[in-house]
């Protein structure tokens, strides 16, 4: 399973961005999908989940609110669609991939990751 994060950038306060994270190999519905983020001298952190179906999500306390987790499965693609963003949103953000299907908070469970795109947002 390869995934390919892009849609990151620079975005000004209160802004919003799209991003993406598309998969190929394996049976991406099937597949529990997170976003995490890790900024600059911090551990990385769990942002947002969602099931195989699509049809339950998890997100940080944080986020919820601003951002939100979906995906399109005839495109093998999972998004995050992140609004009212603050400077401390600014982060790497990275897609992943549980292939037994659970959508947890927790980063190991997760089996396969992107490479990451950077959202800084200033103030």
């Amino acid at each position: 399973v390869q995934l390919q994060a892009s849609g990151g950038g620079l975005a000004q306060a209160g802004g919003s961005l799209r991003l993406s994270c598309a998969a190929s190999g394996g049976t991406f519905s099937t597949y529990g999908m997170g976003w995490f983020r890790q900024a600059p001298g911090k551990a990385r952190e769990f942002v947002a989940s969602i099931s195989g179906s699509g049809g339950r999500t998890l997100y940080a306390d944080s986020v919820r609110g601003r951002f939100t987790i979906s995906r399109d499965n005839a495109k093998n693609t999972v998004y995050l669609q992140v609004n009212n963003l603050k400077p401390e949103d600014t982060a790497v953000y990275y897609c992943s991939a549980d292939t037994d299907g659970l959508y947890t908070n927790f980063d190991l469970e997760y089996d396969y990751w992107g490479q990451g795109t950077l959202v800084t947002v200033s103030s």
